[in-house]
């Protein structure tokens, strides 16, 4: 039931299948999932009565609750006159206040990669990105760090890959690095984040086609969603440490641009063929892979808006993760359950690096020699190459990167998925005091 008290307006929604729980062939729980979609589509009704203030009651589970009338309230239109009337969502009654103002933390969370995400290219540039993440992360100063690497930074590095991608551009690469520091000693093992930032893709010399190249502010997704789940648990305070790691350029072409069959050298020493140049999220993955090795992590985890590979796969059913570790997936998994936002694993195959390796000019190629074929898994073969470390996992979310009536509680638009499973994910390991091998 959703209600707003001045005026007694009610609105009456459906839960469906009482106790439904946990369905092993949705892979989600759909008591959840149900109460998110329903509470939605009753603060959306609301909203359009233009009442300015919402009491929701928390239907057997406060915090989902919480996120389906904060996700589905949420709209990008900070660039119309015309806006929507805010409308602010509160909990009715007392009980279960805790976990109402969890879920709405949850919630804000992936607000903030949907918003970054839908944010015109010429408003979230590398740098503006780096200051906005680093705006939010204000509140926290006590225990996180917030580090805004410049371009002669990222050349001393050695990160040659992710600075053949940015030469393109007249906007200058950063390399943001986020230190959140919760864990009881600072010196603790921490959790990787790392997030591909292409806070545009025109595709380079191999230009993509213009119709739907809008969609391409959208590729800093993988950045978006780590930095929101960082600041996530940082409002959260969770006990654990993540760092997070997000090489930010865009990918245009010009002059200056990688041409199709350069080489360059990875941070690692290892060259690459650049067989097509809108393959390029692999390139800056390259190179924070391997800078993320310096932190002795528990885990490593990368997102990326890396194929259309993968939406052709899965479509926005769920990110497709390739990883290493059994012990990681497991974790992952079974976040994605609560949360909704579900993850599927996907094969790391060596018949998928032989496809790759397989390079006339170099040590690898930045695409598989069969071209489309298993271009998903490719790409992640690819990214291996630059991981030694035994808990790693890598998540394309280049299939759930937008909704368009798909996910009931968000609107059409940037969907700032999987946030809420990092952070579900995030949240589960600080309370795993196992240490896998």
């Amino acid at each position: 039931m959703v209600r707003e008290s001045l005026r007694l307006n009610v609105v009456v929604v459906g839960l469906g299948k009482k106790n439904a729980g946990v369905n092993d062939q949705e892979n989600w729980d759909e008591d959840k999932e149900n109460i998110r979609a329903a509470v939605a589509v009753g603060c959306r009704q609301i909203q359009d009565l233009e009442i300015p203030c919402v009491e929701v009651d928390p239907c057997g589970d406060a915090q989902a609750a919480a996120e389906g009338a904060v996700l589905g309230l949420h709209e990008y239109n900070e660039l119309k006159q015309k806006k929507k009337p805010v409308v602010t969502p509160q909990l009715h009654g007392s009980a279960g206040n805790e976990a109402w103002q969890k879920g709405v933390i949850y919630a804000e969370g992936q607000n903030l990669a949907r918003y970054l995400m839908e944010a015109p290219a010429n408003y979230i540039t590398p740098i503006k990105f780096a200051e906005y993440i680093e705006q939010k992360l204000g509140n926290f100063a006590s225990n996180v760090k917030v580090h805004i690497r410049p371009e002669s930074w990222i050349a001393t590095q050695q990160m040659g890959a992710f600075l053949s991608v940015a030469k393109g551009s007249a906007e200058p690469p950063i390399f943001l690095e986020i230190h959140y520091l919760g864990g009881a000693n600072a010196n603790d093992s921490p959790l990787v984040f790392v997030g591909k930032g292409v806070t545009f893709d025109s595709g380079g010399i191999s230009l993509k086609p213009s119709s739907g190249m809008d969609a391409m502010r959208a590729d800093m997704g993988g950045a978006a969603t780590v930095c929101s789940a960082i600041v996530t648990a940082a409002a959260l305070n969770l006990p654990l440490n993540i760092i997070g790691l997000a090489p930010l350029c865009e990918n245009m072409p010009s002059g200056k641009a990688n041409k199709p069959g350069d080489v360059v050298r990875a941070k690692n020493g290892k060259t690459i063929q650049v067989d097509n140049t809108d393959a390029e999220g692999r390139l800056l993955l390259a190179d924070a892979l391997c800078y993320a090795h310096n932190f002795n992590a528990r885990a490593i985890v990368n997102a990326a808006t890396l194929t259309g590979a993968m939406d052709v796969a899965l479509g926005s059913a769920a990110t497709g993760v390739f990883t290493n570790s059994s012990w990681l997936w497991n974790h992952l998994y079974e976040a994605s359950i609560v949360t909704g936002d579900r993850v599927w694993r996907m094969p790391l195959f060596e018949h998928y690096t032989k496809q790759v390796t397989d390079c006339p000019l170099a040590d690898l190629s930045n695409i598989g020699k069969y071209s489309r074929a298993g271009g998903a898994c490719t790409a992640a073969a690819f990214l291996r190459e630059f991981v030694t470390a035994p808990h790693w996992a890598h998540l394309d979310i280049a299939g759930v990167m937008a909704n368009k009536d798909e996910v009931p509680y968000l609107r059409k638009g940037m969907a700032g998925r999987p946030t809420r499973t990092l952070v579900e994910f995030a949240a589960r390991l600080s309370q795993d005091s196992h240490n896998p091998k």
